[in-house]
């Protein structure tokens, strides 16, 4: 995948695919050097038959991954998923199963692409 610095800006929302699940994030920054990419996860969408299942990731780690496996994320495929997580009352916990999620996708990925 070709990078373009124009959407490596602090603020944009990307995406991570693999399989049937999509890791949406924000951009923190843009590590040059390394050609890494500094993002807040978001949501993770798992594309399934009835329809998509959303997990709220906004209270997990920060991740610093390749910038080549990035690709931006367009409004019109993110909007409706933040507007469903973002409708949601914020929860007082953490929520486990979703960082658990995070965990297995990035794992999945990370083997995937060594």
């Amino acid at each position: 995948m070709d990078i373009s610095l124009n959407f490596l800006q602090p603020g944009q929302i990307v995406s991570l695919e693999h399989g049937d699940r999509n890791l949406y994030a924000e951009v923190i920054q843009f590590v040059v050097s390394r050609q890494l990419c500094w993002v807040r996860p978001l949501l993770m969408v798992t594309f399934i038959q009835e329809s998509p299942l959303i997990s709220d990731l906004r209270d997990a780690s920060d991740l610093l991954w390749p910038a080549n496996l990035f690709r931006p994320a367009l409004d019109t495929e993110v909007i409706t998923f933040l507007s469903q997580v973002l409708a949601k009352e914020p929860k007082t916990e953490p929520d486990s199963a979703a960082k658990q999620q995070l965990n297995q996708f990035i794992h999945q990925l990370w083997q995937a692409y060594q």
